[in-house]
């Protein structure tokens, strides 16, 4: 059920797209990463324009953006972007006067939030899963919110509420994809938490905790995480209790990343007996379609399965 006070905040926040010269059909979307783009894609209608601001092999955590991306958010009628918490690049421009207005922080359900309300747009709908899986870069909220199915279904929601306040909106094209995507999006779910159920007794650790929301979701065992910050070398203590962790595992298997260093990972686990598996959170080599969003859950669910014992040899 959506939430009436997020639903008129999404509305009062892209009243500025309103105008008797706008079509849908004209519509210009910029995410700032892939996942989100896929969400738009398995919403929007099939003429709506979609493109991303972080390339393969990136991170959205340090991206430096190029002019030519400056131009795109110039000339987008809405962006959408998870918020300050992820995209840190995107903060300071996303919050100021030129681009607020066409803005929706999918962590938020709104337009960018001021400074100084950040705080209490953090206790809305998202809360329930919030609390259960709040393992921020630093003392803040897990930013990976698209990496649960259930925020990524509101975060399709926003979407479609923020796409069907523009004149000329297909409302019933937008009703209609909404619905597909959360038929599809629970048997997905429902198919995944049965695949992975070999995975009961694994031990898993990931590189940082864009997994957790994931692990979470499915009730994978993640039994810890290589940093808390990928912007910063974690400390000795910290790679010493993963360390012991890694060696009391059973069966230990740590999901790397393709955007971060693979040199550094290995030095800490070098003489211990782990299985690898790269997955990558940013759904780089996802087709960029309708079904790119569930077909992306089913790759994480390959990646992860590919550390059990079978897989390896």
């Amino acid at each position: 059920m959506p939430n009436p006070s997020r639903t008129s905040a999404v509305a009062l926040g892209l009243a500025a797209l309103l105008s008797p010269l706008s079509t849908l059909a004209a519509t210009q979307v910029v995410t700032s990463i892939k996942p989100v783009e896929l969400l738009v894609k398995a919403v929007a209608p099939e003429d709506v324009e979609v493109t991303s601001l972080v390339p393969s092999g990136s991170s959205p955590h340090n991206y430096t953006m190029r002019p030519s991306q400056r131009r795109a958010l110039e000339n987008a009628d809405v962006i959408f972007w998870v918020g300050p918490e992820m995209e840190t690049f995107l903060s300071r421009l996303l919050g100021g006067e030129e681009f607020s207005q066409r803005t929706v922080s999918l962590m938020h359900g709104d337009e960018v939030p001021a400074a100084e309300a950040v705080d209490a747009h953090h206790h809305d709908h998202h809360d329930d899963h919030n609390d259960a899986h709040s393992h921020g870069h630093g003392d803040g909220e897990d930013p990976h919110i698209w990496l649960d199915p259930a925020l990524a279904l509101d975060m399709a929601q926003d979407i479609h509420r923020a796409l069907s306040q523009l004149e000329g909106a297909d409302t019933e094209a937008l009703d209609a994809n909404l619905a597909r995507f959360e038929t599809s999006l629970h048997e997905a779910e429902d198919n995944i938490r049965h695949r992975l159920e070999p995975l009961a007794n694994i031990s898993l650790f990931a590189y940082h905790d864009a997994f957790t929301r994931y692990a979470g979701h499915f009730d994978l065992k993640l039994e810890g995480v290589l940093t808390l910050n990928p912007e910063l070398s974690p400390g000795a203590r910290h790679i010493a209790e993963v360390q012991d962790k890694l060696r009391a595992a059973n069966q230990p298997c740590l999901l790397t990343e393709p955007q971060f260093n693979r040199q550094w990972w290995r030095s800490i686990t070098n003489g211990l007996d782990i299985t690898f598996s790269t997955w990558d959170p940013l759904a780089t080599d996802v087709e960029s379609d309708r079904n790119g969003y569930v077909n992306f859950l089913q790759g994480i669910a390959d990646n992860a399965l590919s550390c059990l014992p079978e897989k390896t040899r």
